[in-house]
């Protein structure tokens, strides 16, 4: 594998940003690594960006909207990794799409593969590590015997509504216990 292609953004620099600046700098690598694609490919559409991706995805490339979508809050919280891993990520996504027979490749399959590590000088990896305690739709807690569960608010009221969920590890039904205090880690 090379060296990553993208220059690696200031960690520093990068936490002193406020929100609108910090979003520009995300822009600012897409087009850079759009920039970078179009050299294999000069015929690629530039992908529209937006930061309304919920839940504890990081990105998406997606491809009817024709663009990219970001998670703000995993930004915000992993703005050095969002830039590094996560927009290659995606717009490896976005090019495999737009190359001959791309609609038909698996989204992680050997051509994203190929893109993540000749393009883009990085180890291809399908998933991220960041925390999404912050970034999850799912605030109730319900517990079992084994551990604590995550729900979101559609599966919080059909629970209450008086449908009955089981844990798979431990089979004991799940009791609520509240919310989530969104400052406790998850």
């Amino acid at each position: 594998m090379t060296a990553p292609a993208l220059p690696d953004p200031d960690p520093h620099w990068l936490a002193g940003l406020d929100a609108e600046a910090g979003r520009a700098a995300l822009r600012e690598r897409v087009e850079a690594a759009y920039a970078l694609c179009r050299e294999v490919h000069p015929a690629l559409p530039r992908p529209g960006v937006w930061l309304d991706l919920r839940g504890r995805s990081a990105g998406q490339a997606h491809f009817g909207r024709g663009g990219l979508r970001f998670n703000p809050v995993l930004f915000d919280e992993n703005r050095h990794a969002f830039l590094v891993e996560v927009v290659p990520h995606e717009m490896a996504h976005w090019l495999v799409h737009h190359l001959e027979g791309g609609p038909q490749a698996k989204p992680h399959g050997h051509e994203w593969r190929t893109v993540m590590r000749r393009l883009f000088g990085l180890a291809p990896r399908t998933t991220h590590r960041f925390d999404t305690g912050r970034a999850s739709p799912a605030p109730h807690r319900y517990r079992c015997g084994c551990r604590e569960h995550a729900f979101t608010a559609r599966r919080h009221d059909l629970a209450r509504s008086g449908r009955a969920y089981r844990c798979r590890h431990c089979a004991e039904t799940l009791v609520y216990m509240g919310l989530r205090d969104l400052d406790e880690p998850s």
